[in-house]
């Protein structure tokens, strides 16, 4: 009976674990190699931009940078990245509340006056995944 119930969870935990899948955000078309980028990853919409669920921040090379996402369940999700040129920990803004160092989406998502909204932002991840993000 013990043999059957040990068999019987490592199954359901090989099942959990397959669910989960990794995502790797490129943020390219960096102006310089100066700082870090910081990258925010949503779980969604009434979140977005204000919670983050998980957080990555990479250094540059070659005026590029590459995180990578790890044990993300299935579901959909949106992205928002910055250079922190001065690698001051947050989005530098100007006296009117622009920002003043270069930030970016998922799916190179565009505000009009203002920031870019979730739906156009969001993606599907059901398996390990790739995107490009171009600020």
């Amino acid at each position: 009976m013990t043999k059957i119930i040990t068999i019987t969870m490592l199954f359901i935990c090989s099942l959990m674990s397959a669910q989960n899948a990794k995502l790797t955000v490129t943020v390219s078309g960096l102006k310089n190699s100066t700082g870090i980028v910081k990258v925010g990853l949503y779980n969604s919409e009434g979140t977005f931009l204000q919670t983050v669920y998980k957080s990555l921040s990479s250094e540059i090379k070659n005026n590029e940078a590459e995180v990578t996402f790890t044990n993300l369940p299935a579901g959909e999700y949106a992205i928002s990245t910055y250079h922190d040129e001065n690698n001051n920990g947050k989005l530098d803004k100007n006296m009117m509340g622009i920002p003043s160092e270069d930030y970016a989406a998922s799916n190179n998502a565009k505000g009009f006056m203002g920031p870019p909204a979730y739906k156009d932002a969001k993606f599907v991840i059901d398996k390990d995944s790739k995107i490009e993000i171009k600020l």
